[in-house]
């Protein structure tokens, strides 16, 4: 289905954001998330780095797909962070795994098998290959806090759509 290859690309950081969430995110805040993306495209990025995870993940990119007829050069990059991740997915996390595989226009996977520290390579990849991040962040321990530290420390903008996206993120 994709190239399973680990293939490590540099984006433009200027460009490029990330998404980042909780896998309990049940779409309640889809509404705000595209209102973030058109955002971030207003203000010049137009490449959109997704992690793939369940929840957020997945729903943050099938939500900047859908407006690439409406936001012209809009790219959604797949970053996979192992061959095979989602074979632990339900039935229907699969389907709309597959759907956003098949739709990216690009997948990059990192690592051909699991590791203990494959999700926190993924993570760093995220934030490494972009200057804003897009962030279902509720406050809970995890590697979405793990990520949000990082974009925190490392970033320009940071969206956070759980609660207000201008919501201060300190830890």
């Amino acid at each position: 289905m994709y190239n399973k290859k680990v293939k490590i690309i540099a984006y433009k950081r200027e460009t490029t954001a990330c998404f980042t969430g909780h896998r309990t995110y049940d779409g309640s805040r889809n509404e705000e998330l595209k209102a973030a993306v058109r955002e971030l495209y207003v203000r010049g990025y137009r490449t959109f780095l997704c992690g793939m995870a369940m929840g957020f993940d997945l729903a943050a990119a099938e939500c900047a797909l859908s407006l690439r007829n409406e936001l012209k050069g809009l790219r959604i990059v797949s970053v996979v962070p192992f061959g095979d991740m989602q074979r632990k997915f339900s039935i229907e996390q699969q389907a709309l795994y597959n759907h956003i595989i098949t739709e990216a226009d690009e997948v990059i996977t990192l690592a051909t098998n699991y590791s203990a520290n494959v999700y926190a390579l993924r993570n760093n990849y995220l934030v490494d290959n972009s200057s804003a991040v897009i962030a279902y962040f509720t406050g809970a321990k995890g590697g979405t806090a793990y990520t949000v530290r990082r974009a925190v420390k490392s970033l320009s903008l940071i969206v956070n759509i759980y609660n207000n996206p201008q919501q201060k993120l300190s830890f």
